[in-house]
């Protein structure tokens, strides 16, 4: 084990030791609502989410991942918010951020904050399939978006989770989307909200999010 582990937080150490809710049977014995996938084994973190659903609520949240402990500690805890007190209505849960879970944990390293947004991100993507599957639109998903550029319709929610997921500078953010690499009209306000989130979220070795 990386000795780096020993710098998180108590509460990072509690549930990457000790972690809660995992699924511990095949995908195919689970009983789901909706499930969720979101990146790679081959780019070294991977996370899966499962979600039961009564009376608009997630009354169930279990998941797996090929992850660093960051990754596996910031689901742990998520999948505890989900469930706790019978469980979160589903708007609720939608609107989870990566703050509101780092919060949780009491901080994480800030160059370690990439690896919490996996989970966050693999429960829309599971509410998402919860709709699909009853052949309706989800709801709760925003559609007043600020889109940055037009070319790729990149908006800024996508370039704060490209810097979440540690995309701190230009060149590494265009690689990803593309972004500014066609009219370029949207490089001056890509590289101002660029230059405000790298500010927020690695500002401090340790980021914990004051709301």
């Amino acid at each position: 084990m990386s000795d780096d582990i020993w710098a998180y937080s108590e509460r990072v150490k509690k549930h990457f030791t000790d972690p809660k809710n995992i699924l511990e049977i095949d995908e195919e014995q689970h009983d789901y609502d909706g499930k969720g996938q979101v990146g790679s084994p081959a780019c070294g973190d991977m996370m899966v989410v499962y979600i039961k659903v009564e009376d608009d609520k997630i009354v169930d949240f279990k998941w797996k991942t090929f992850g660093c402990a960051s990754a596996i500690a910031s689901t742990s805890v998520l999948s505890e918010m989900i469930i706790r007190d019978g469980g979160m209505p589903i708007e609720k849960a939608y609107e989870i951020t990566p703050e509101k879970i780092i919060k949780e944990l009491g901080g994480l390293p800030a160059n370690k904050i990439h690896c919490s947004v996996l989970g966050d991100k693999a429960l829309r993507a599971a509410i998402d399939d919860y709709y699909k599957k009853q052949d309706k639109e989800n709801p709760f998903k925003k559609e007043d978006v600020e889109v940055v550029c037009e070319c790729f319709n990149i908006t800024k929610e996508d370039i704060k989770m490209e810097v979440l997921e540690g995309a701190k500078n230009l060149k590494v953010l265009q690689a990803r989307t593309k972004i500014g690499t066609q009219c370029g009209e949207c490089l001056d306000r890509t590289e101002e909200l660029l230059e405000e989130f790298v500010k927020k979220y690695y500002n401090e070795e340790v980021y914990n999010p004051d709301e």
